[in-house]
């Protein structure tokens, strides 16, 4: 069976805009970056909303969970904006417990170039294929538990709430 991935927006899929220097969604950069990494594991993809996490609402939300309950895949990674990326993951671990779900995300826009989202993307995928049923997110190489995770805001990277 595929993976289902779901698109939601946040970083990983931001465009610069030359004129005025602000960032902006356009269309999501997925499909290219798993051509460019040579995926060959089936996947199915559907863009659910392309909106920054920090404007992501409590609906927003419901909607992510439904679409996770509502899926034939067991195996899903979900796009989405780093900021509020464990909030969204603790709501899904809430509510799902029979299916592998890996959120994941970029501090840096893939447009730019040097992203990390393209090797978070590829880890993602790995995880939701070796992890079992739960919900994790997985940033710069590592996986943590959806209820065991934070942004910190000073280094910029996701790290375990305690050491388990």
């Amino acid at each position: 069976m595929a993976i289902r991935i779901f698109i939601t927006g946040g970083t990983f899929d931001k465009e610069y805009n030359m004129l005025n220097g602000e960032l902006y969604f356009k269309d999501t950069h997925l499909q290219e970056l798993l051509e460019k990494g040579r995926n060959t594991v089936p996947v199915e993809i559907r863009t659910l909303m392309m909106v920054d996490s920090l404007e992501m609402t409590d609906e927003d939300r419901e909607l992510i969970a439904y679409q996770c309950e509502q899926s034939e895949e067991d195996q899903i990674v979900i796009t989405h904006g780093t900021d509020t990326m464990s909030v969204t993951a603790q709501l899904l671990s809430e509510r799902i417990k029979n299916k592998t779900i890996v959120l994941t995300g970029a501090m840096i826009p893939i447009k730019f170039g040097s992203s990390d989202g393209f090797f978070n993307l590829g880890s993602a995928i790995a995880f939701a294929q070796s992890l079992p049923h739960g919900v994790y997110v997985a940033m710069n190489g590592q996986y943590f538990k959806a209820s065991n995770v934070r942004k910190n805001r000073q280094t910029g990277v996701f790290e375990a709430l305690q050491k388990i």
